[in-house]
């Protein structure tokens, strides 16, 4: 018994063998990852004639594989588009609910397989699925149509997807901007220029393509009109924020189509007119302002921020508003709660000295007011702000970016700050809007031997413009995405050439912005309230 308890166990651990569906999700990953049509064929033959049943990720990964060869192997493209479509049919059947995956994969073999209708019929029926498109699932019905001509299918594919809430990018507009050349729709182009100003910054070397050849077409030349009423431009230019007017092709005749660049005031050395510095445009600073005022009244006391409403709306000629806090406090020593009363009036002097002798708005917090005004150095001075209106206090637990930043976009004028305004508060605002605004208003500084220097902001922005004259810039994206080392279309009508722009036209209403020189008769204000 003793020698049979020490003999060795002889006997070897099987492994167990892996189910089918485990075999075959391995070896499909593997199709997958070698991109392998025919192994994927084979794997599927295999396992429809075992009757192994098929869940979605193994549809969506067969018909990956299809699509990838659509597109990298035209001698495969028949046969992947014909098992692909079987895929897709075998899944329905067995009653897999389709995902947004597989209906962009299927809708791609559609378009490959010359179908258009079909590949947006696939888009068009996701909502029976409980699907919601992206945009990838409406590129392939939407490059088919462009690409083929059909502009009116193309532009029923974007409405739908503007049902879905979805704008196409860049790639998307170029596409419609161009079959909307292609078949002579002249105002269809226009709107996709100007969809592209609001899309992209700069545009990329193909979409600069396509512009080119529109502009240089037979088409191009007819489309706008000689008799124009200049002064409706000139005010839609300003209601706008400057850069673009929107009220269709301006002039007539061949245009002159020329690559160049745009000096660092914002003049184009190929035309000699001088591009806009882009505001937010008067129904997105409505609403800015409101929803500022609707956050600051949900955080603050709603008493407090009325009254600073009411008090702004008669004392409305400000041009600059100033962040006193963050002027006072830059590069001191918090700890010992230091606050730079001098750096503070060297800023306030600055902007009233470039104004033209206008008062700025500085905004503090009455605690701070009130720990200064005890310095009886600092009092005279913060006693004579208040007398001349240049300084409000505001109210205790308030916070007081809420009243600068309110004040600054009600009254479209300057903000003095370097506060980056990635506060939590300014999320709150959303980003594109935000940011517009921003690079147009807001005004950094530093100081060079106690002197202030102020920072404003860029003399034009990078970004398509179109003048009330008929011209048009287009920034080209550079290779290393330099704003300095961008690239311009120059697009005018003969006739124009060479003409300096009217600045009441062609600007948006600086408000004295960038120069800071506001001519005109001060007017007197009231004391600002202290709290």
């Amino acid at each position: 018994m003793a020698g049979a308890q020490n003999q060795p166990n002889n006997k070897k651990t099987k492994k167990k063998k892996p189910s089918s569906e485990i075999e075959f999700q391995l070896n499909l990953n593997s199709c997958s990852k070698d991109k392998d049509l025919n192994g994927a064929i084979a794997l599927y033959e295999a396992a429809t004639s075992q009757n192994l049943r098929l869940n979605l990720q193994h549809v969506n990964s067969l018909l990956y594989i299809c699509s990838n060869c659509v597109a990298s192997d035209p001698s495969l493209k028949q046969s992947a588009i014909q098992f692909g479509f079987r895929v897709y049919d075998h899944a329905l059947s067995s009653n897999i609910s389709p995902s947004e995956a597989t209906a962009t994969a299927v809708a791609r073999l559609a378009a490959a397989n010359g179908e258009g209708d079909r590949a947006f019929a696939l888009v068009r029926s996701m909502g029976e699925h409980g699907i919601l498109p992206r945009l990838r699932t409406y590129d392939p019905a939407l490059y088919w149509f462009c690409d083929n001509s059909e502009a009116e299918k193309a532009y029923e594919v974007e409405e739908h997807m503007a049902s879905a809430g979805l704008t196409p990018e860049e790639p998307g507009l170029m596409a419609l901007l161009r079959v909307s050349a292609e078949v002579g729709r002249d105002e269809k182009v226009y709107e996709y220029l100007h969809k592209l100003r609001n899309c992209v910054r700069s545009v990329s070397e193909a979409t600069a393509k396509a512009i080119e050849d529109w502009f240089r077409g037979e088409r191009a030349c007819e489309a706008g009109k000689v008799n124009y009423d200049v002064g409706r431009l000139k005010d839609s230019v300003l209601r706008n924020g400057g850069g673009f007017h929107g009220m269709g092709w301006v002039g007539k005749g061949k245009w002159n189509v020329r690559r160049g660049r745009v000096d660092e005031s914002g003049v184009c050395e190929c035309c000699g007119e001088q591009l806009a510095c882009v505001d937010i445009d008067d129904v997105e600073t409505e609403m800015f302002a409101d929803s500022v005022a609707a956050l600051a009244m949900e955080r603050e006391a709603k008493a407090n921020f009325s009254e600073f409403q009411d008090w702004l709306n008669k004392h409305a000629d400000y041009e600059a508003i100033v962040d006193g806090a963050n002027i006072g406090l830059y590069q001191q020593n918090f700890s010992d709660g230091g606050f730079s009363v001098p750096q503070l009036e060297a800023v306030v002097k600055e902007l009233y000295n470039r104004s033209g002798s206008k008062w700025p708005l500085v905004v503090l917090h009455n605690k701070r007011f009130r720990a200064l005004r005890d310095n009886p150095s600092h009092r005279k001075l913060l006693d004579e702000w208040i007398d001349k209106g240049v300084l409000y206090t505001t109210p205790g637990g308030s916070n007081d970016d809420w009243y600068w930043l309110y004040a600054t976009v009600k009254l479209r004028c300057l903000i003095v700050t370097n506060d980056e305004m990635r506060d939590h508060i300014f999320e709150l605002l959303g980003s594109n809007v935000f940011l517009k605004w921003k690079e147009r208003h807001q005004v950094r500084y530093t100081f060079t031997k106690g002197s202030p220097v102020l920072l404003m902001p860029p003399p034009f922005s990078v970004v398509i413009q179109e003048s009330c004259k008929g011209s048009w810039h287009v920034p080209i994206l550079s290779d290393n995405n330099e704003e300095t080392a961008i690239s311009w279309l120059c697009i005018t009508r003969p006739s124009f050439n060479g003409v300096p722009s009217n600045p009441d036209c062609c600007r948006n209403n600086q408000n004295g912005v960038n120069s800071m020189a506001i001519t005109g008769k001060r007017k007197e204000r009231s004391p600002s309230p202290v709290h």
